[in-house]
């Protein structure tokens, strides 16, 4: 990412009924704030709206969300201490066949991040953290994982493999989740959003350059 702190607006149109999100992010030298709204049909039709603060080193320091659909409602409030201790507080309205929101926060303990289930914004705090933009490395990583629209919590194991430019200028990292047989090669903008995400959805906002 370049020097200066910028203020960004990014669209996504998503696949397999995940829908379409906006996304206002301001990125600063070493954090970010985002707000963002969404829809979606599957496993139910939803509406979501959420923000996030991110500390130093692009740490999670706050996540709240709140989904809705007919006839119910859920609400998520996570967080970060400056301390690392992560902590849960979340609500259920109405009736609708989903897991339990919340969770166990001592699963995911030594996560720094919060991955937001089908948003691909949240990939951008460990690939800036980890100057991916700018090296070459392969991590393994355990993210505070939010089921969206459930909001269910939990913790996921996660792989970032660098795997250079493509020839559109962005830069390509292969995502691979450690807990499934999930993987996708992302290509994220020179500020870290990710822009094209297979199996998920893709930018329809043209790429910071």
């Amino acid at each position: 990412m370049s020097g200066s702190a910028r203020h960004r607006l990014v669209t996504w149109e998503k696949e397999n009924g995940y829908g379409v999100e906006l996304v206002e992010v301001d990125l600063a030298l070493d954090r970010l704030a985002a707000r963002g709204v969404a829809i979606g049909w599957d496993p139910v039709a939803f509406h979501i709206e959420f923000s996030l603060t991110t500390g130093p080193g692009w740490v999670t320091e706050r996540l709240t969300v709140a989904t809705r659909g007919d006839g119910w409602r859920r609400t998520l409030d996570l967080r970060r201490s400056g301390a690392g201790a992560w902590s849960i507080e979340a609500s259920a309205e109405g009736e609708v066949e989903l897991p339990a929101p919340g969770g166990d926060p001592s699963a995911f303990a030594d996560a720094l991040d919060c991955d937001l289930g089908n948003c691909p914004l949240t990939n951008t705090m460990p690939v800036l953290r980890h100057e991916l933009l700018r090296r070459d490395a392969s991590l393994d990583l355990v993210m505070a994982w939010v089921a969206v629209p459930g909001l269910g919590v939990r913790a996921s194991g996660q792989r970032y493999t660098t795997l250079g430019e493509g020839p559109d200028g962005l830069r390509r990292i292969e995502y691979r989740s450690l807990d499934s047989p999930f993987v996708s090669e992302l290509s994220f903008d020179s500020d870290g959003i990710c822009v094209d995400y297979p199996q998920l959805g893709r930018s329809v906002s043209p790429p910071h350059e």
